[in-house]
């Protein structure tokens, strides 16, 4: 099945794959549909391993999104543990050829390929102890080292640094997070945001470094045993995280030809640039409907809302059917009893406005662009979230100073949206 000439080939057996294939079902495309991937396990969810996974409280059984059995009533053919090494296309669609050798004939091409950790080149980053979170396998492996550290150092304050330093800290360690830039997921929210996180981990026990330069990451007899900073201190550490980020993978998008700008340049209804092989999930470069009016059109997001949208559209580009990226972008970090929920793109905001408390680990930073609302980082105000992700999907507003009123729920100030 997965040589035969007609087959959807689906490379990258991630959120985005399995979505892809599945939408393709849904559909009525009886093709034959052949998915693989790197990965010997069953496609699983990753979000959930810096969260629930790292604290035990989900199994790799758990987040597997198919189970063998739904695959075969698919009539999808699942290859795991396979990695496409070389590709071409021909006027009849093309051919990919495994590591070991095994050759996939196809009619139709999707490039789920995901993203891959952004590696530092620090002396010491070899040593026994030091991983990357970017896979159920490495997952594991420090779910097991936790158990028998008593020193976590977590390199990179983003959203998975957070999330692995609240599971070691959950785990009962001493946990230090280093920070290169001056506060914590300086990229992705606004200075009060970053402000709460910084005290709301400091606050429960966790030592944060900004502006911390890494010199290299000691150790003895081939085991990590600390990271020295460039003021010549030595933070302590069993086990060193490094979370600095994605790179999107486009190696076989490069061998293709297509065009690669941070991702797989594809247009809005997820096609690449030779105009029939479309890409999906974090490898992909998207036109958003969201961030076209301050001059930046083209986003990169790594979300599963998005890894699912972006497949939905690309199964029906694939059909020959009308097909348009629209949905707003959200996004959710768990960390603890601290959840953060985002609607929309902040970037390009000249305004925000706080509803609630950050001390009372309960509030909302509206964003405003001209006077229209454009994103919210929600903590733990489920409702505001809702409100502003519904207000972005209709295309309405929310008056600045209606959400500057407190006593009045944000769902309630929804108004349409004055044309520019």
């Amino acid at each position: 099945m997965g040589d035969a000439s007609g087959a959807t080939l689906i490379v990258g057996n991630c959120q985005a794959g399995v979505q892809l294939a599945s939408t393709l079902r849904e559909l009525g495309d009886t093709a034959p549909i052949v998915l693989v991937g790197e990965e010997p396990h069953l496609p699983y969810q990753r979000p959930a391993l810096s969260k629930a996974f790292l604290k035990g409280e989900a199994t790799a059984a758990s987040l597997t999104f198919r189970t063998p059995e739904w695959f075969v009533q698919q009539g999808i053919e699942l290859v795991s543990g396979e990695q496409i090494v070389d590709i071409s296309r021909n006027n009849d669609g093309g051919t990919a050829v495994g590591a070991g050798g095994r050759v996939f004939r196809f009619a139709r091409l999707a490039l789920t390929t995901g993203a891959a950790p952004r590696k530092l080149a620090l002396p010491g980053a070899e040593l026994q102890g030091v991983t990357y979170l970017r896979d159920a396998d490495q997952a594991a492996a420090l779910h097991r080292s936790l158990g028998q550290a008593r020193s976590l150092v977590v390199i990179g304050g983003g959203f998975i640094g957070l999330e692995v330093a609240t599971a070691g800290r959950a785990a009962g360690k001493q946990v230090t997070i280093l920070e290169a830039a001056p506060r914590l997921v300086g990229r992705a929210v606004a200075e009060t945001t970053s402000d709460f996180y910084l005290q709301a981990h400091r606050r429960r026990g966790t030592t944060v470094l900004l502006n911390a330069g890494i010199v290299r990451i000691t150790g003895e007899n081939g085991r990590v045993t600390g990271v020295e900073l460039a003021d010549g201190t030595t933070v302590p550490a069993d086990v060193v995280v490094i979370g600095v980020g994605v790179l999107p993978r486009t190696e076989l998008a490069e061998r293709l030809g297509l065009e690669v700008s941070n991702g797989v340049v594809v247009d809005a209804g997820a096609v690449a640039s030779d105009g029939v092989t479309v890409a999906a999930g974090d490898c992909a470069n998207m036109p958003n409907p969201f961030a076209a009016d301050y001059g930046n059109g083209n986003l990169r997001l790594e979300s599963v809302q998005n890894a699912v949208e972006q497949a939905k559209t690309a199964a029906r580009s694939l059909l020959g059917m009308e097909a348009e990226y629209r949905t707003v972008p959200w996004f959710w970090s768990d960390q603890g009893d601290l959840k953060l929920q985002i609607a929309g793109l902040s970037a390009g905001h000249d305004e925000t406005i706080l509803r609630g408390e950050p001390d009372g680990e309960k509030f909302s930073v509206l964003y405003y662009r001209s006077g229209r609302i454009i994103a919210a980082d929600c903590i733990n105000t489920p409702r505001d979230f809702m409100a502003v992700r519904n207000a972005l999907s209709k295309g309405l507003d929310i008056p600045p100073e209606d959400a500057r009123d407190l006593g009045r729920a944000l769902k309630e100030s929804a108004v349409p949206r004055v044309p520019a």
